[in-house]
């Protein structure tokens, strides 16, 4: 397009094919130090990026901020200036009680707003855990999954769904169980978005979330940030990222290309 991104303030040249989506600012420069060569190309409002290489592919981190609407725009404006595989690394509440502090998800379609509605086909009922910063098992042929994994529900409401109050006649705790049923095993802010913006815009996403609290049993208090298991989440992304460019290269094309297959 030749223009800088209003909110972002990239444009053309400066942003990779493939891109890894942190939610706070502040994990851009962690995100980064697992690429090659990464610098710093723009920061402004909740958007800081960052460019470098993963096995000589261009690859960018880009913060979203904190919920749906930035998490668009940021998607949006990746988009534009060429994005066309779009990871998230955040963290999640467990709605499947099998799930622990710590553990990651791997999440490929997710509940919008306030229904048990998916933002992609149901997935398989699969579910995958990874520690130790395994590598995420990304990719495949035609019609494949983006990111093979679980189903996660979307939450707008982070304090009032946190901790119910009791005069909501157990309406929150009954949105829990009925995303439960419906197969979502944990809840964040970002990735039903992403998957939406991305769908709509026909590029390739997915996401990697740590697990920190359950959101169906209700949180006494929140986790301390400087202990949460965010670098876990991190080297799967990174490592299913890899995986994924490989991929890629062996099927003859780009993130872009492999996402129009």
């Amino acid at each position: 397009m030749g223009e800088r991104q209003y909110h972002l303030q990239v444009e053309v040249g400066e942003i990779g094919e493939y891109v890894l989506l942190p939610g706070d600012p502040g994990r851009c420069a962690p995100v980064a130090a697992r690429l090659e060569g990464a610098r710093q190309v723009a920061a402004n409002r909740e958007f800081t990026t960052y460019t470098g290489s993963l096995d000589g592919v261009t690859v960018s981190v880009t913060s979203t901020g904190i919920g749906g609407p930035s998490t668009a725009i940021a998607v949006e404006e990746l988009v534009r200036v060429g994005a066309r595989t779009l990871v998230r690394i955040g963290s999640c509440g467990a709605l499947d009680p099998g799930l622990r502090f710590g553990d990651l998800v791997v999440v490929q379609a997710a509940a919008r707003a306030m229904a048990p509605r998916t933002t992609t086909p149901p997935p398989a009922s699969r579910r995958r855990r990874h520690r130790r910063g395994a590598g995420a098992p990304w990719g495949g042929g035609r019609g494949r999954s983006p990111l093979p994994g679980g189903r996660g529900a979307h939450n707008d409401a982070f304090y009032a769904e946190m901790a119910p109050e009791p005069s909501d006649g157990g309406i929150i705790r009954a949105r829990w169980d009925a995303w439960a049923r419906a197969g979502c095993i944990a809840a964040e802010m970002e990735t039903a978005t992403l998957l939406t913006v991305a769908a709509v815009r026909r590029v390739r996403a997915g996401a990697v979330l740590a697990v920190i609290d359950s959101a169906s049993e209700g949180v006494p208090g929140l986790p301390d940030p400087c202990g949460l298991p965010i670098d876990a989440a991190i080297d799967t992304a990174v490592g299913g990222l890899r995986r994924l460019i490989a991929l890629d290269a062996a099927a003859g094309g780009s993130g872009g290309a492999a996402a129009d297959r």
